[in-house]
């Protein structure tokens, strides 16, 4: 080998072992500096950063939130309070804007509007049938009758117009 070669060598092995040097001493500041951190002095002291950061207030959103549910409660009760179909007694009007659905065609086993069908309705009394058409009936053959024909604006009066009514146009 050259004496050139030789001295590039001399001066790359410094640099290196210099290099090794540096990160040895980096490796072993950063041993001492990590046990020289205080451990935490308050095991709950993320709750307590979470508490202290955590937003003082709400942001109205309009129509979202507590003003659209006061609305929506206020319809409601609106609804709720009207009567269905004008407040008519007319028992064959109800029946051909409601019952009729069912009853035209045995919907969900409903007694069709013959002698058939309601006659044995009929045998188990006035009384009974107006006390299943308001607070609804599952017969023992699966028959549902939902509370007040799933109108629950119908008033009692209405239902009793159109149990009568039913009764007097049975076939």
């Amino acid at each position: 080998m050259r004496n050139y070669d030789l001295e590039f060598l001399k001066h790359f092995s410094m640099v290196i072992g210099f290099l090794m040097l540096v990160t040895a001493g980096l490796i072993v500041g950063a041993y001492f500096l990590h046990d020289s951190l205080p451990p935490e002095v308050n095991p709950k002291a993320a709750q307590i950063t979470e508490a202290r950061i955590a937003p003082a207030g709400a942001v109205y959103a309009g129509e979202t939130g507590a003003a659209a549910q006061a609305a929506a409660a206020a319809a409601a009760a609106a609804a709720s309070s009207q009567v269905a179909y004008g407040g008519t007694l007319d028992g064959g009007e109800i029946y051909k804007n409601l019952c009729g659905a069912c009853h035209t065609n045995g919907v969900g086993k409903a007694p069709m509007l013959n002698a058939a069908g309601m006659g044995a309705r009929a045998a188990k009394g006035v009384d009974t049938l107006y006390k299943h058409a308001i607070e609804g009936f599952t017969g023992p053959d699966g028959g549902i009758m939902p509370p007040k024909g799933g109108n629950p604006a119908l008033t009692d009066e209405q239902v009793h117009a159109t149990v009568d009514w039913m009764l007097a146009n049975s076939k």
